[in-house]
Order: structure tokens, then C-alpha cells, then sequence
């Protein structure tokens, strides 16, 4: 079998910054196993794979999925907006909308020019008053306002510095079994910075996490009084997030730049 690989940098306007996205089309689903190997083969933090909506469905126009090194995961943004890049630009897709149905539902996606948005689940999470005492071990006793929870682990620093230099302790954060983000205020023109560690599903610094910022966004415009945000990744690749806060949903808004394409044989 034969598949094309399409590489893209998504959340960034240069070459070799952002997050690194492989993008798999297929007509048909391939077995998850082989996926999964794929995505281990890839060595990225995901690799991502769709297939065209059955004939004569309304409701999406593709189904997605998206796999780490070691496992499937839920939901995506990088990988997404590096699929919606490709259908665009490479693929011939011109409906003004595109559609993804997911594990987290559906997922819309439009463009304006060379920046693609898209319209994600709202994660608000949770204040915790208690939270495992391996939590600051594993950030190297940096310094913790507060932790949040959703999906992840949301622990706001005093300040930017603070969210740049944090060296954690990834065999520990591991051991712990949860994705951790950190987040603190941001300055010049930009809301709020972060980092993201998932090492319990094979990546320890993901370079630029649109499924973080379904957290980020609610409870940084709860923290700001704004609905419209500007947001950048701390990264050694970097990356910059146009954000909305809309309720029970949130945008995310990003650029790509293609990198490469590619035969897979199986």
C-alpha cells in the first residue's frame, strides 16, 4: 500500500518553526495498529490521518484522527490546522467551510487568507485547592499561583520568565500519568504564554498545543475580562495563536508553511 505524507509547520509564517504536523489522506480507514505505527515511524508529535465523509452525509466532510508516538488522542489543533492547510492549498478542497467529525465532535474550519481558524470545544477548567504534591516536584519547585484542571493539568507561574526558564522533570511528570500545561501573563501585545508537557503520551514538549489552548482560552479571558486574545507558545520552535472565547466553544486561529511531501510503501 502506498500512502502520500504530506509535512507541514503549523502555528508559525517560517520554515521550521511551529509544531510539526505529518498529514495522511486516505480514502478508507487503515487498521489502527498500522497508524500507530505510522505515528512511532513519524516520530512527530502527531501524525494525523482523515478519510472523506460517507456519500451522501451532511453533517462533516472529513473524519480525523490523530496519534502521538505511543497513542490515539482525542483532539488536536496543530495537526488539525496542518490538515485544513493541505486540503486547501494541495488537496483542491473550496467550500467556504470545511467540517471534521472527531472523538470531541465536530470541528469547523474557514480561512482568510493565509490564516485558517478554527472553532474548538470550550474546556473550562477547575480550580483544584489540592492537587498532587509530585505536581511541583516534577516543575522543579517553580513557583504555582494556581492549578486548574480539564483534560490537563493547567498551572498558572507568577510571570513569563517563569514559564520560559521551568526545566521539568519529565521521567516524573510521566510517572505522574497527566499532560501538564503552564501558563503566566504575557507582554508585548501578547495575553498569555505557555508551555506543554506530555510525556505520559510519548512527547515531552509539544511545541504548539491547539487542544491546550481549549483550556488556555476560557480561563485566560475569565482572568483578563476579554474575549479576543493574542497567544504565543514558549517553545524552542515557537508559536503564535489568534484566540476567541465564544461560551461553550472557542476559536484558534493560526498559519502554516509546507515543508515537504512524501511515499510511504507498506
Amino acid at each position: 500500500m502506498n500512502l502520500t505524507l504530506y509535512q507541514v509547520d503549523a502555528f508559525t509564517d517560517k520554515l521550521f518553526g511551529g509544531n510539526p504536523a505529518a498529514v495522511i489522506p486516505l480514502q478508507q480507514w487503515i487498521a489502527d495498529e498500522e497508524m500507530q505505527q505510522l505515528a512511532l515511524e513519524n516520530n512527530l508529535s502527531e501524525t494525523v490521518f482523515f478519510v472523506p465523509a460517507p456519500a451522501g452525509t451532511t453533517g462533516y466532510d472529513y473524519h480525523i484522527r490523530w496519534f502521538t508516538p505511543a497513542t490515539e488522542i482525542n483532539l488536536c489543533g496543530h495537526a488539525t490546522l496542518a490538515s485544513a492547510w493541505v486540503l486547501y492549498n494541495l488537496l483542491g478542497f473550496d467550500k467556504p467551510t470545511l467540517c471534521f467529525h472527531c472523538l470531541s465532535g465536530l470541528l469547523t474550519i474557514t480561512r482568510e487568507g493565509d490564516l485558517i481558524t478554527m472553532d474548538f470545544p470550550a474546556w473550562e477548567p477547575q480550580l483544584l485547592k489540592d492537587f498532587p504534591a509530585d505536581l511541583a516536584v516534577a516543575l522543579n519547585f517553580v513557583p504555582i499561583k494556581e492549578v486548574h484542571k480539564h483534560r490537563d493539568f493547567l498551572v498558572e507561574l507568577e510571570n513569563e520568565e517563569a514559564v520560559l526558564k521551568c526545566q521539568p522533570d519529565f521521567v516524573r511528570l510521566k510517572r505522574m500519568g497527566e499532560k501538564v500545561i503552564i501558563t503566566a501573563p504575557g507582554s508585548n501585545g501578547v495575553d498569555f504564554v505557555s508551555r506543554f508537557f506530555a510525556p505520559v503520551v510519548g512527547v515531552d514538549e509539544d511545541p504548539v498545543t491547539g487542544s491546550a489552548h481549549a483550556q488556555l482560552i476560557p480561563y485566560w479571558a475569565g482572568k483578563l475580562g476579554k474575549t479576543n486574545l493574542r497567544a504565543k507558545q514558549l517553545s524552542k520552535r515557537g508559536g503564535d495563536l489568534w484566540c476567541t472565547f465564544a461560551g461553550e466553544r472557542v476559536t484558534i486561529a493560526g498559519k502554516c508553511v509546507f515543508f515537504m511531501k512524501g511515499e510511504i510503501t507498506t
